[in-house]
């Protein structure tokens, strides 16, 4: 439910109209700046994701996501109030100072390079989010923007029968990990709903739904199981979300053709010995194997299909040891497998930080949301908890999903987190400004 939509309805008072508000120190020049910054940002997000590019080849030639990144680049360097203090923000930038060591030192430097650029993009984008989507107009916005590029997505996914629009969403495993990322938001926000906007945040649901049955992807399929499984654990209304969760898999058991099925089967019937199961585990150990040779910093990142063959014949003997041929030029197909060979302890170590911090962030927001839900009657604090939740199941699903697709360095993880910090220091400056004891939500900026 939009945040815009409690203050239309008199849930909370603009700065204008309530004398008793206390602005932020740089509300002035926030409300006077983040215009251009702030469409920018929102441009790029319907650019990366809905990829008009795609429809449309002339409109690659004009390379418009980078331009719009690099003009929010120089907005948010050039606007005077960059903080570069929080945890996730130090982190990502250590990540990127691990990626200009592997620069020099790496088999495939063009990789390291394109990788890092690809890298250094995302940061901008998630510096983007918490520097300018700074009140809950703002994230409102942001958030009806992020439900129709994926409502987009999934009407490309069923023109295309389970197939991306294109770019990093061309495969359907990288499409159906994008959709198992929303499915938690729009199905809490469902929970959070009434009336028609209930109805309508569970149709949402089920057409995500149905795509990712279309794509027909089995690492997409544990994604959404853990999805599902976490919507059900975190809701306080267990009947309610068992019969919404009963409707969709009757719903998905109607529409999902003998193939999807079959698919989902094969996960259980091939396990490790054979298809592509048998694949993912003879190249994860020779990831694992390259993990311990370069245990510190890695391969560097994208390095990981260029060292292969090295690797496959150290351990193997040959370099046509899987079933008579080389896997190697191949990705990890997991996250995990790409993280410890390509960037070593010291870069995972990092990656695991932020998560954490991730984590912890979204429990503080839910804490906080349930203690002024039990001080006032604001459906303000009520829809940050849900928001919170809908936000923590999309971590869950792309850490399921992530274990067999290669994703580390796509924008999914690094936006969330945006999104995250984005509405953790929006929830700080509610508190303040319903005079709330900062005791109560126990954060720092």
């Amino acid at each position: 439910m939009g945040l815009t939509g409690y203050r239309m309805n008199g849930g909370y008072k603009s700065a204008k109209s309530d004398p008793t508000r206390v602005p932020s120190p740089n509300a002035s020049f926030v409300k006077k700046k983040s215009g251009i910054p702030l469409t920018l940002l929102f441009f790029y997000l319907i650019l990366e994701y809905s990829r008009p590019q795609e429809l449309l080849p002339f409109l690659r030639v004009l390379k418009l996501p980078t331009i719009s990144v690099i003009l929010l680049a120089i907005s948010i360097l050039f606007s005077g109030g960059l903080r570069l203090k929080e945890k996730q923000t130090v982190l990502f930038l250590s990540i990127l100072g691990l990626m200009v060591v592997h620069g020099p030192i790496a088999v495939n430097n063009y990789w390291t390079l394109m990788i890092f650029l690809s890298m250094a993009m995302n940061f901008f984008v998630y510096l983007g989010l918490i520097h300018y989507v700074d009140d809950q107009e703002k994230y409102d916005r942001l958030l009806k923007i992020w439900i129709g590029v994926h409502v987009f997505l999934a009407l490309v996914g069923i023109v295309k029968q389970g197939k991306g629009i294109g770019g990093f969403l061309a495969d359907e495993n990288d499409l159906c990990m994008t959709l198992n990322m929303i499915i938690p938001l729009s199905f809490f926000l469902a929970m959070s709903a009434s009336g028609k906007k209930k109805i309508y945040y569970i149709f949402l649901t089920g057409l995500f739904l149905f795509v990712i049955i279309l794509s027909e992807s089995r690492g997409g399929f544990v994604g959404l199981v853990a999805a599902f499984i976490y919507c059900f654990l975190r809701t306080k209304k267990k009947v309610i979300t068992a019969f919404i969760i009963g409707v969709l898999a009757m719903f998905a058991a109607i529409v999902a053709p003998p193939s999807y099925w079959g698919e989902v089967g094969s996960i259980t019937e091939e396990g490790t010995q054979k298809g592509t199961g048998e694949e993912r585990v003879y190249t994860w150990g020779i990831g694992w194997h390259m993990f311990l040779d370069n245990p510190i910093l890695g391969v560097g990142q994208g390095n990981f299909p260029y060292v292969f063959g090295k690797y496959e014949l150290e351990v193997t003997g040959s370099d046509e040891a899987f079933h008579g041929r080389s896997v190697a030029g191949r990705q990890a197909h997991s996250i995990y497998f790409t993280m410890l060979p390509e960037l070593g302890i010291i870069g995972t170590g990092i990656i695991i930080g932020m998560i954490i911090n991730i984590f912890k962030d979204l429990k503080a927001i839910r804490f906080r949301s349930s203690e002024q839900k039990n001080k006032d009657t604001s459906p303000i604090s009520n829809n940050y908890y849900f928001l919170a939740l809908g936000l923590e199941g999309a971590l869950v699903a792309y850490l399921a999903s992530g274990a067999f697709i290669s994703i580390l360095y796509y924008p999914n993880l690094w936006i969330l987190m945006g999104f995250v910090l984005s509405l953790k220091k929006i929830a700080i400056q509610d508190s303040t400004d319903t005079h709330l004891s900062l005791s109560v939500f126990p954060l720092k900026t």
